[in-house]
């Protein structure tokens, strides 16, 4: 039997190369699709991220627009701060400056108001002495006058005289009251209440009713004292006043009516003052209330003194005074301070003066 030919390229081989190129196609298109999905996949990832980063961008705009408003805000709120700063601190000075005309426009009233008195007392004075005295007589030798309240002369033996003459005034706080409680209630006053106390009144009519028994001739000097002394007429320390000015009177008397009394007394300093004036006094006439309460400096420890205490300081500082100078005291006294009409008697004794105490109405 004859054997069969073989064919290389049959129908089967085909078949089988058929199906291995399907095989592959379909491999093929099996990763194909696999790729894309992972592909698709990655995108849906990468988009999402961008859509966070937009977001975070979206979020830092409106972030900044809010941080650029706030700012704004600040710098408009800087200024106004300010501003507001400045309308309190004007508002608190136009409060001083009312509070200050209200206090001079009371200071004001209340210097009316002696004024008033002052003159009244004067056309009083002016028809007594227009009744009296029909003839006006030869003119006097007195610079300025005296007008007190009511007719009566008093024998004082007070020697208003000499060539050079110093005026000590105490200006202390004790100087507004004969009661320490009153003097202690007067100091937390305002000024317009301290200057008008009666005891101060009859204080500066003191020294007016002095000035006004000056010789015409003579020189003069009036220191105001507390703690620290000072010349009534503003640059006239260590100088002598010739009493015949009028201007130089009136001046001071004008200060010490402003005057606040206040603070302790150093008698020591008002005597070193009196020493320190060339050629010295011939008379020192001196206006006070009592001993005094500190020495040359105030002490180191604030505490009261008792009467030996203020004895000593006064005993010390009559070792300040000129020699061979006489020394009139007029002593306006003060409660609670026993020892100083003696020690004041024993000093005008010492050096030829006089004492004098007056009563209330006095001048």
């Amino acid at each position: 039997m004859a054997r069969r030919k073989t064919e290389i390229f049959s129908l089967s081989f085909l078949d089988v190369i058929a199906c291995g190129f399907g095989a592959i196609v379909l491999f093929y298109t099996i990763l194909s699709a696999q790729a894309g999905v992972q592909r698709e996949k990655r995108n849906d990832d990468l988009q999402a991220e961008v859509d966070r980063l937009e977001e975070e961008v979206l979020d830092g705009y409106k972030n900044l627009v809010v941080l650029r408003n706030a700012l704004e805000g600040t710098d408009e709120a800087v200024p106004a701060e300010g501003l507001a700063e400045r309308i309190i601190d004007e508002t608190e000075r136009l409060r001083q400056q009312l509070a200050e005309a209200e206090q001079d426009t009371l200071s004001k009233r209340e210097a009316i108001e002696r004024l008033k008195q002052d003159l009244k007392s004067l056309e009083e004075g002016n028809r007594r002495l227009s009744a009296g005295t029909p003839d006006p007589g030869k003119p006097g030798t007195r610079i300025k006058g005296f007008v007190g309240s009511g007719d009566r002369q008093y024998l004082t033996g007070l020697k208003v005289g000499g060539e050079r003459i110093l005026i000590l005034v105490d200006v202390s706080a004790s100087m507004m009251d004969d009661s320490v409680v009153n003097v202690i209630r007067l100091r937390n006053m305002p000024e317009s209440r301290r200057t008008s106390a009666a005891k101060w009144r009859r204080t500066v009519a003191t020294v007016d009713w002095l000035t006004s028994q000056l010789p015409a001739k003579a020189k003069f000097q009036a220191y105001a004292f507390n703690t620290q002394p000072r010349a009534l007429v503003a640059g006239s320390e260590g100088k002598w006043l010739d009493a015949g000015d009028a201007n130089a009177l009136s001046e001071t008397l004008r200060e010490l009516r402003r005057t606040v009394p206040g603070d302790g007394t150093s008698l020591e300093n008002a005597f070193k003052a009196a020493l320190a004036l060339s050629p010295k006094p011939d008379n020192i006439i001196l206006v006070t209330d009592g001993l005094p309460t500190q020495g040359e400096s105030p002490p180191a420890v604030r505490r009261t003194i008792d009467g030996e205490g203020r004895l000593k300081l006064f005993e010390k500082a009559i070792g300040r005074l000129p020699a061979g100078v006489p020394v009139n005291v007029i002593l306006l006294p003060m409660e609670g301070d026993p020892l100083a009409p003696g020690a004041f008697w024993t000093l005008a004794r010492r050096t030829n003066g006089a004492l004098l105490s007056p009563a209330r109405d006095w001048p």
